[in-house]
């Protein structure tokens, strides 16, 4: 949500810098993400003064261009080159200074700089309208007011808009501050705890009247549910056209363009106050008649994106005595708005079912301004005076006259809320005993009404447009926020329980490999569970039909719980890399969701993703890619660490991978992992290789449960090292030799490594060398010579025999 800090100070006159007033708000709970500039004129015409032409002559070498000398105000005259057909002495104008930043029709910036134009020194620029950002004319320069001082800064001249943009990131139940009205009854809530005590200024509409009854529209709810209330007043003899300068700036300041002067109004009063509001034309309601109800299901409406849609059977729509004008609370229909030729509105104003609206925009996949705030529940007491709010300014923009008396249906009044709120309750949540007299004053600040006091409590009215204060705890919330979370101390001493926990433990064992992989540099990463159900499309292993869809999807990129893990961590990957950040280590403990034909099922995944460089750029380290090997070292360290031996491995079956290796336990699959393809790169824009593992988290855990923790004395005795370079044909795994090597000597051979491979020059085709190291050790006495050779002697025999290699 965007607020911007001019129109705040409207409400309540508080004069503190931006990033001041955004603290307070942030600790008010309205958490301000960022604070940014606004200027209706990019740059603020900075560098731009007010010049007069003294004299004007034509250019020596060219008939278009003119040589003037112009005087800025500081006794030294400029020369400056200009082609504008209209330049002449006397006239005062608008010059960019030498170093002054102007911007195109894009936004680019470019710099005025001191120059030759066609042989003759030129010290600035005398501007025409576009090319300062005040209009679109570019047929001459600027003429300006002739009593304007020379030297005068532009900025003071022009209309020029300065704002500083509160984004705030609303939580979903805060619907009272959605509007700079709310932002402000919180703000001043905040200050007075400042012992700052400002008023809080609300727009008139005591100069509502009824002149005429000329154009009364009748108004009929068919169902005070779906709309519990609703009010509509007609307006006569408008002229639509722009908006004045004012309250477009008010509205690009919070990203909004101006249409025209009764649709900015709307829109106007929408932020101001938080009402949603909608002119319809007059003209083209039919039968003189609003009536709001639901249609019969597959009903076709074109909304104003031109957009044909089959309309549910819950869909509230407004219509008139023959068709459907609206879609309520939600979307206007294509010829209810309001157009140039409009001279008669019906101003409409509601307060339509949360539930109902939500459901309606999530059907249609619609999030306008007005569904957000009605989607949250906005003030059911607010209807009316948004409505004389919003027609007073249509009157004082637009012109007209209000031609019929406000229609209010409003058969059942929203209550508030009664809660009784008990000191000893508040001072166990919060932590700290507030004094009774600060809570009053905070409860009374946030317009809850005390109705009762005791010495154990008191009893409240919360108004019903804080429909999100229902509970004793939520006033505790309330009154916390307001007194500051900063202000609740704190002691230095600690309580802890120590439980029994099976060491086994799902969350046990996944904080354990958590904590290794945060040691072997990864980061963890947390992706949606709901995914797009396009990535079915990207490997034969998944199937359409096996989706879990969403009943009410947020949007179609979130319609399906995913099926692989992978695709989140690809769209993570790819994020990072847009944003120059391309080694990337990521792990994620997450779940895949299937639907077969007689259930649903849920398996647990551990996936590692990892891309570019191991290392750090350093001036003492090469770079050292990420490649297959290290990735396998990675997973192997997992698997030993939960005590999982006696792996199988074979090659992957998974389409998704170029290249990769499964590892199994018995019957059971661990781990698929390996080189992403390229094809399912492409689709996430990754040009870089990508390696990616695939835990199966159930069956570790499962087969980890069973592992027993074997340990054994250090041995005393040294170690003994031989090395062989072995000739092989390339075929030849080192898997094949480790196996031979452990089937030859069970006792005392306790490690074998292969620390070097060569293949190309000086060997036979279809040759590789491999050199492999061998680790001896006995536990009970130190080995000779003589029996370390013995063993060599067999290994070599059988290398040769079972795999035809030959020493080098």
């Amino acid at each position: 949500m965007k607020i911007s800090y001019n129109w705040l100070k409207q409400f309540i006159h508080i004069d503190w810098d931006a990033e001041k007033t955004g603290e307070l708000l942030t600790d008010l709970g309205l958490e301000v993400e960022g604070i940014d500039t606004y200027q209706s004129v990019k740059g603020g015409l900075e560098g731009v003064v007010v010049g007069q032409v003294l004299s004007c002559e034509k250019h020596p070498n060219a008939d278009k261009l003119k040589v003037t000398k112009v005087d800025l105000g500081n006794g030294e005259p400029v020369q400056i080159v200009c082609g504008a057909p209209n330049v002449a002495a006397g006239q005062k104008v608008p010059v960019a200074t030498i170093g002054t930043n102007l911007y195109d029709d894009k936004g680019e910036k470019w710099t005025i700089k001191k120059g030759k134009i066609r042989g003759e020194e030129s010290h600035g620029m005398i501007c025409a309208e576009d090319e300062l950002g005040l209009g679109n004319s570019h047929d001459g320069i600027m003429v300006l007011d002739a009593d304007i001082s020379v030297g005068t800064k532009a900025s003071e001249v022009f209309d020029i808009e300065n704002d500083h943009i509160f984004e705030i990131g609303l939580t979903p139940n805060r619907a009272d501050a959605m509007s700079h009205w709310g932002t402000a009854r919180d703000l001043k809530a905040g200050l007075l705890q400042k012992d700052i005590n400002l008023e809080l200024i609300t727009p008139s509409v005591s100069n509502f009247t009824v002149e005429n009854r000329l154009h009364k529209i009748d108004i009929e709810v068919a169902d005070a549910d779906l709309a519990p209330r609703y009010c509509g007043v007609t307006i006569s003899d408008i002229e639509v056209k722009e908006s004045p300068t004012w309250l477009q700036h008010r509205l690009k300041a919070i990203g909004i363009t101006p249409k025209n002067n009764v649709v900015d109004i709307t829109n106007y009063v929408l932020h101001e106050l938080g009402q949603p509001l909608h002119a319809f034309d007059a003209q083209h309601i039919e039968g003189n008649k609003i009536e709001v109800k639901t249609l019969p299901a597959g009903t076709k409406f074109t909304t104003l994106d031109e957009v044909e849609r089959e309309l549910h059977e819950e869909d509230l729509m407004i219509c008139d005595a023959k068709k459907p004008l609206c879609i309520a609370g939600v979307f206007g229909g294509i010829n209810s708005g309001v157009t140039e030729k409009t001279t008669t509105v019906f101003l409409e104003s509601a307060y339509f079912n949360p539930v109902s609206v939500r459901k309606t925009a999530k059907r249609h996949g619609l999030n306008t301004d007005a569904s957000f705030r009605f989607e949250r529940g906005i003030d059911p007491n607010i209807t009316e005076y948004a409505l004389k709010r919003a027609a007073l300014l249509i009157k004082e923009l637009a012109g007209g006259t209000i031609s019929s008396e406000i229609t209010d249906l409003y058969p059942k009044k929203i209550e508030d809320f009664q809660v009784f709120l008990s000191y000893e309750n508040a001072t166990k949540l919060i932590g700290e005993e507030i004094p009774q007299d600060t809570i009053k004053s905070i409860l009374s600040s946030l317009d809850i009404k005390i109705n009762s006091v005791s010495e154990s409590g008191t009893g409240l009215t919360i108004p019903a447009y804080r429909n999100d204060v229902q509970r004793e705890a939520d006033v505790i919330e309330e009154i916390l926020r307001v007194y500051g979370y900063n202000n609740i101390g704190f002691t230095q001493k600690l309580n802890a329980s120590i439980a029994n926990i099976d060491k086994f433990a799902d969350h046990t064992v996944q904080n354990t490999i958590s904590n290794q992989l945060i040691g072997q540099g990864f980061n963890e990463m947390m992706a949606n569970s709901l995914t797009s159900p396009e990535y079915i499309q990207l490997s034969e292993q998944l199937n359409e039909s096996h989706n879990v869809e969403m009943l009410n999807p947020l949007s179609n990129d979130l319609a399906v719980l995913r099926q692989s893990m992978l695709y989140s961590g690809l769209e993570a990957v790819s994020y990072n890399i847009n944003r120059k950040r391309a080694d990337l280590k990521f792990f994620e403990f997450g779940k895949t969701y299937h639907n077969y034909d007689d259930s649903r099922v849920e398996n647990k995944h551990l996936s590692l993703i990892v891309t570019g460089n191991r290392t750090v750029e350093s001036w003492k380290n090469s770079l050292q890619p990420t490649d297959f090997f290290y990735l396998k070292g990675v997973i192997l360290s997992i698997l030993e660490r939960l005590g999982l031996t006696r792996l199988k491995t074979t090659a992957v079956k998974n389409d998704q991978f170029a290249e990769g290796i499964s590892i199994s336990l018995g019957k059971a699959k661990l781990v698929d992992f390996g080189i992403l393809k390229r094809s399912v790169l492409k689709h996430f824009s990754i040009s870089q290789e990508v390696l990616y593992a695939d835990f199966n988290w159930d069956n570790v855990l499962e087969y980890a449960k069973h592992t027993k923790i074997k340990f054994k004395e250090i041995p005393k005795f040294p170690e003994v090292r031989r090395d062989f370079a072995l000739l092989l044909d390339n075929t030849v795994s080192f898997e094949e030799i480790q196996t031979i090597a452990k089937q030859t000597e069970k006792q005392l051979l306790k490690e074998i490594n292969l620390f070097d491979v060569y293949q190309g020059k000086n060997l036979p085709n279809g040759k590789k060398s491999y050199a492999v190291s061998f680790i001896f050790q006995d536990e009970k006495k130190t080995l000779t010579d003589k029996q370390v050779d013995k063993v060599m002697k067999k290994l070599q025999g059988n290398f040769e025999n079972k795999l035809g290699a030959e020493l080098r």
